[in-house]
């Protein structure tokens, strides 16, 4: 019997994919549950396991692809059916099944999504087959997820107006949600998006510019002569990286960013985990870091000031009664941000498993949506690399983001005296169009309060 491998939808808003990875050829035989191929969605990357035991008998989706949820995208000979043992009949089917032969059916003539701008070569095109396209009244396809269409017909915006950033032209949720807030695209638009173009002309104005736009900008301005001379390499940006790309120039052009810098004396939490951390680790089978006194202090800095617990909605600005706090995580392909949730609930023993347990998932690929997702806050820690502080990038739709950098020993004048202190530099980034300076440096002094008068036990 031939079970259907479909993409599944990782999370309420998550209405696509891409295969990144297939761990499995045809002809393997696979195991119910055990991980049968990996996808990259705008909220997680993750291992996607065979939904049956049997043999792959076909893969109909190839690596690098976005196709939508619900899509085959492989097919499994069960185990225990009468034809998964011989099985010589399925092979010519491997050989006719590359993806277009599925996306014909729904994607007609993939070839014209180039779309009048010059694709550069570290972009995969492969992805733009997956997507249904529309037809302007010229002819020229558009390509577009049912989503976008959806919500360009809600906004009443003329698709032909608006410019894809995706690979081939396509046009992508952040695309149509960058033109929904700046007022929609106006019809009498024209329909030849180019960036030559749009650069010059003030109105109407351009949507916000993802890492791939952002990369067509700079080719209008560099030609591209300029960037490919001498000896180089060029390495085509993962499904992760350009995620990341595209997230954090939006963020850039959403919010206005401001920061704010501090300095704190770390010397008595330094001494309390050094004389803890060994009876720490045997009591609880957990290594004691500096993160969850951070944790521990945001959230007191959230608790006296609200207004960094938030978010913003057109001219709402959402106060988030849960405090769910993001860790930025270093993946060896990337940045990903997993989630906290209720930190303010926990005590430096839950946070502190939480963590590991999170950090851990993510780079095995095994985190779930929801766990990526509602964050009130954030949190990154460049110092733990050596970074003396950084100035981070806010992660939407937060208002804040704490960068915490390295903790050293510094001479520091105390009571009109030098002193040798561990001494720590942290950075907010927050958004000026919800928090003033005033409230970041209100926030800032609640953290350097509460670590440098630390009174919670450990153990």
């Amino acid at each position: 019997m031939a079970v259907d491998i479909v993409m599944p939808q990782m999370g309420e808003s998550i209405f696509e994919g891409t295969i990144t990875k297939w761990l499995k050829k045809p002809g393997d035989k696979v195991e119910r549950d055990e991980p049968l191929f990996e996808i990259s969605t705008d909220k997680v990357d993750a291992e996607i396991p065979s939904p049956s035991a049997g043999v792959l008998r076909e893969i109909k989706i190839g690596e690098g692809q976005t196709v939508p949820i619900q899509t085959v995208v492989g097919v499994i000979e069960a185990a225990g059916s009468a034809a998964a043992a011989p099985a010589p009949a399925p092979a010519p089917a491997k050989a006719e099944a590359p993806v277009p032969a599925k996306a014909a059916a729904t994607a007609p003539a993939p070839v014209p999504v180039a779309v009048a701008r010059p694709a550069a070569p570290t972009v995969a095109a492969a992805a733009a087959a997956s997507v249904v396209p529309i037809s302007t009244g010229s002819g020229e396809r558009i390509h577009s997820s049912p989503l976008v269409r959806r919500m360009a017909k809600e906004h009443g915006i003329d698709l032909s107006t608006v410019a894809g950033t995706g690979a081939g032209g396509r046009i992508s949720k952040q695309d149509i949600e960058a033109v929904i807030a700046t007022g929609g695209a106006p019809a009498a638009a024209p329909p030849a998006i180019s960036t030559a173009a749009a650069l010059p002309a003030p109105p109407p104005p351009p949507p916000a510019a993802t890492g791939t736009q952002a990369h067509a900008a700079l080719e209008t301005a560099v030609p591209r002569e300029k960037l490919y001379f001498g000896n180089y390499e060029v390495q085509p940006m993962s499904v992760m990286r350009q995620k990341i790309a595209e997230h954090m120039v939006m963020s850039k052009h959403v919010s206005p960013h401001v920061y704010s810098v501090d300095e704190i004396d770390m010397t008595k939490v330094a001494a309390l985990r050094a004389k803890s951390k060994d009876e720490f680790e045997k009591r609880y089978e957990t290594k004691l870091t500096f993160m969850p006194f951070f944790v521990k202090a945001a959230v007191a800095g959230l608790r006296a000031f609200p207004t960094m617990n938030a978010s913003l909605d057109g001219t709402n600005v959402v106060i988030h009664k849960d405090i769910n706090i993001g860790i930025a995580v270093a993946l060896d392909w990337g940045l990903i941000v997993p989630v906290i949730k209720n930190a303010d609930e926990k005590n430096i023993l839950g946070i502190q498993r939480t963590m590991n347990d999170l950090a851990e998932r993510a780079r095995t690929k095994k985190l779930k949506p929801e766990e990526v997702q509602e964050g009130t806050f954030s949190i990154t820690n460049p110092g733990v690399f050596g970074g003396l502080f950084g100035l981070p990038v806010i992660s939407q739709p937060n208002v804040g983001i704490l960068g915490l950098g390295m903790i050293e020993k510094r001479p520091v004048v105390v009571d009109d005296a030098i002193a040798i202190r561990s001494m720590c530099y942290v950075t907010l980034s927050y958004d000026h169009r919800v928090v003033d300076g005033a409230i970041a440096h209100q926030f800032l002094h609640k953290v350097k309060e509460t670590l440098e008068n630390w009174s919670e036990p450990i153990l």
